[in-house]
């Protein structure tokens, strides 16, 4: 059984929750849990050190809105799809463990993170589309202009035939490998394919639409949607308490979006929606069992995706396994659907299920499967024969797999862009020799991390491969191993589930390990940038300030959307990063409220699910636990500056 994880060293507090008046809720019954035994992303850290007890008097935040009172705390004919491609180059050989893997051919190491390169001016910003947010013209609030391409209506060249995928083989590929083999092998480590055209589906996502706001003159820096407010002060718009968990034992509640009209967050075995300026109670969609994780992108329609339990646990079976996935409409609080998928005589499990182009798929252990977002028409499913599985995939404006070939000890892992409606392969990387689990932190631009060599420090991520979606050939390799990063991958069971990353405008910007600050409030870090086209850091840094840590979020347009964590006796604060100059204008902080700010600092970046648009601040936390004796703990908070 799953132990709850340590809960944040906060004072008993007294009264009731904070935030303006809500409507009341019945209070759930409490759910008998025999605990969750299913793969679960993994536990949360735990909570920071306590502040000093008396701490002196420092500035506090610039007064704003006033908080609220009581503050207290099948499937097409297609190409086999996934099996190994046409003999390809080498891919990079991984370095040995302990050792930064070598430059590459033409490449320099790149010095220490925060220093310029020497005679390397900063790199311009690049009208390339951030990690589910393309850039140009932005679409209505909550909704982004989208992602996944249809394929071309011609034959595209494809790998030889094979049972790979669940998909079955059209024969007539095999005539056209041949002729690809040549211009593949001279092309580098990925099979060049035809690059896909066409339309966009329109996508938002989880991890914060960029929806425009409604205050200030101006975007911020020019770049993005995100309006600049008159005051950034915020106050609490409310808060949604913890539900009820009978036993010591935490269950996953992994899940939450956002649109123009609702706030929707995962509780144990429900969905529920909330109006996202109040937090009033809109809609409810139970679950036979509990969630087990969730799509980080919902549609520009408002589609999800949950894979779920079928049953609760209970003492005798604490786990009836993540079988279960679900379409769900955000707007009308529906559940569209429900399907299964088999492997053998058994029910498919599932660790990772996304959204791309009007499809979800969903992957693990037992292969991967899909489904029409909208109708739940299956779309692929694994087979029994298969030698491949998809352990998972990266959603958002492309669909990726992460693809492993072989035996269990030692697989060879692909990393393939994929029509989303057919499954057909568009491009194939192969990893090097001895990865044997891999990260999508952006689907395009696609980025994969990997624990090369064990290298990683228990972060499931030390190095980053930038990878062409059209052709798979690898474009630059990005090395984090050591001390003197944050960032943090689920290599092991959710493909998708990367923090302190952020993918866009031809760069890729990390957040480096917390250090000494220069003043009175103790640690610090600060956001740098790497080149996805060189792997060279472009010199460009921003400072969190003495007692503050950025953690990147998003991107909006060509600026970067990062969260401030705040120091003992100020509130966090969210600010974006103008993609040229890295000036940081910020356009929320939150109160320094004491029991306001015990609750925003007990959901951690590298966990929490943290959303931001339209001046609006949703932080959630992703395990529901039972509060310990005089504490108060809570599921989600909202924060707006109006």
């Amino acid at each position: 059984m799953t132990q709850p994880p340590p809960p944040p060293n906060q004072p008993p507090q007294q009264g009731g929750g904070f935030g303006p008046p809500q409507d009341q809720q019945p209070a759930q019954p409490p759910q008998q849990q025999g605990g969750y035994g299913t793969p679960q992303p993994a536990q949360p850290p735990a909570a920071p050190p306590t502040p000093p007890q008396t701490p002196p008097a420092a500035p506090q935040t610039p007064p704003g809105p006033a908080a609220p009172p009581s503050l207290n705390k099948p499937s097409q004919s297609a190409p086999g799809y996934g099996y190994p491609q046409q003999p390809q180059a080498a891919a990079p050989t991984p370095p040995a463990p302990q050792t930064p893997p070598p430059p590459m051919p033409g490449q320099q190491p790149a010095p220490g993170y925060g220093y310029p390169q020497p005679g390397r001016p900063p790199t311009p910003p690049q009208p390339q589309p951030g990690y589910g947010y393309p850039g140009g013209p932005q679409a209505p609030y909550g909704q982004q202009p989208g992602y996944a391409y249809p394929p071309q209506t011609a034959p595209q060249p494809q790998t030889a035939p094979s049972s790979g995928g669940g998909r079955k083989v059209n024969p007539q590929v095999a005539i056209i490998v041949a002729a690809v083999v040549a211009c593949a092998l001279i092309i580098g480590s990925g099979v060049w394919y035809s690059h896909s055209k066409g339309g966009k589906d329109e996508t938002a996502s989880s991890a914060g639409p960029t929806g425009g706001g409604k205050g200030g003159d101006s975007p911020a820096g020019g770049g993005g949607s995100e309006k600049v407010p008159d005051n950034p002060a915020s106050q609490v718009l409310f808060q949604v308490p913890m539900p009820p968990v009978t036993d010591d034992s935490s269950v996953s509640v992994n899940g939450s979006w956002l649109t123009d009209k609702v706030y929707a967050k995962t509780g144990v075995a429900e969905i529920v929606g909330y109006d996202p300026a109040k937090g009033t109670k809109q809609w409810s969609i139970p679950l036979p069992g509990p969630v087990c994780t969730a799509s980080k992108y919902a549609s520009a329609d408002g589609k999800a995706a949950v894979v779920f339990e079928p049953a609760m646990p209970t003492k005798d079976k604490p786990s009836h396994g993540c079988s279960q996935v679900a379409g769900i409409d955000l707007t009308t609080g529906k559940k569209l659907w429900t399907q299964t998928a088999k492997n053998g005589d058994d029910l498919a499990t599932f660790d990772n299920v996304t959204l791309s182009g009007g499809t979800v798929a969903a992957g693990g252990l037992d292969g991967g499967a899909a489904w029409d977002a909208t109708s739940g028409k299956s779309l692929w499913a694994p087979k029994a024969a298969d030698t491949c599985e998809d352990a998972g995939y990266g959603g958002g404006e492309k669909l990726v797999a992460v693809r492993k070939c072989g035996s269990y000890d030692n697989p060879v892992v692909h990393i393939q862009t994929i029509d989303p409606k057919s499954g057909k392969v568009f491009s194939d990387y192969k990893m090097s020799t001895g990865i044997d689990d891999a990260a999508i932190v952006s689907s395009n631009p696609l980025v994969v991390g990997a624990d090369v060599g064990d290298t990683g420090n228990g972060s499931g991520v030390s190095d980053i491969f930038s990878i062409d979606n059209a052709t798979g050939q690898l474009k630059a390799h990005i090395s984090l191993s050591g001390d003197g990063y944050t960032e943090t991958c689920d290599t092991l069971d959710e493909v998708e589930n990367c923090h302190g990353l952020v993918a866009g405008n031809g760069k890729l910007y990390v957040s480096t390990a917390e250090h000494d600050g220069t003043g009175d409030h103790g640690r610090t870090n600060e956001i740098v940038a790497f080149d996805l086209a060189t792997g060279k850091q472009t010199g460009q840094r921003a400072d969190a300030g003495d007692g503050y840590t950025y953690t990147p979020l998003r991107m909006d347009g060509s600026n970067l959307i990062a969260y401030k964590r705040p120091p003992y006796d100020k509130g966090g604060q969210i600010v974006s990063i103008e993609g040229g100059s890295f000036k940081a204008t910020t356009l929320l902080e939150n109160p320094a409220t004491r029991s306001v700010r015990d609750v925003e600092t007990s959901m951690l970046p590298d966990h929490a699910e943290i959303i931001f648009a339209g001046g609006r601040l949703y932080m959630a936390d992703t395990f529901a636990r039972k509060p310990m004796a005089g504490e108060r703990e809570y599921l989600a908070i909202g924060f707006g500056t109006r």
